[in-house]
C-alpha cells in the first residue's frame, strides 16, 4: 500500500509542476517590465495554480500515509523520479531541449533508484 502512496505523491507532485510551468508561462510579463504585485495576484486566483497547490497538499497528504507505512530512508528516494517525469514530460510539452547531459542524468537517477530498492 504504501508505494501507491508513493506513486500518488509522485503523480500529484509532477502535476502541480508542470500546472505551474504552464500558467507561469501564459502569464509571464514581458521582457523588461518587473513583476509586481498584479502578476502573482492573476496567477493565485487562476484555476489551474489553485489546482497545482491542491495537488501540492493532495502530494503531502499521500506522502504522509506512505511515510507512515514505510521507512523513510527506503521511501524517500522514489522521490527522484519527479525529476525524471518532469524531465521528459516538458520536453514535448513545452518544447524544452532534451540533450545527451539530460538524458545521461535521467538514467543516472533512474538506476540509482534500481540500485538502491535492490539493497
Amino acid at each position: 500500500m504504501a508505494y501507491i502512496f508513493i506513486a500518488l505523491t509522485i503523480l500529484l507532485t509532477v502535476y502541480g509542476q508542470l500546472m505551474l510551468k504552464w500558467q507561469v508561462g501564459l502569464h509571464a510579463p514581458l521582457p523588461g517590465e518587473s513583476i509586481g504585485l498584479s502578476f502573482y495576484l492573476r496567477l493565485l486566483l487562476n484555476p489551474w495554480v489553485i489546482s497545482a497547490f491542491a495537488a501540492a497538499f493532495g502530494a503531502s497528504l499521500a506522502w504522509m500515509a506512505a511515510i507512515s507505512k514505510m521507512e523513510l530512508s527506503r521511501a524517500y528516494p522514489f522521490m527522484a523520479l519527479n525529476f525524471v517525469l518532469v524531465g521528459l514530460i516538458a520536453v514535448p510539452l513545452f518544447g524544452e531541449s532534451f540533450t545527451t547531459s539530460k538524458l545521461i542524468g535521467l538514467a543516472l537517477i533512474i538506476f540509482g533508484l534500481l540500485f538502491f530498492t535492490r539493497i
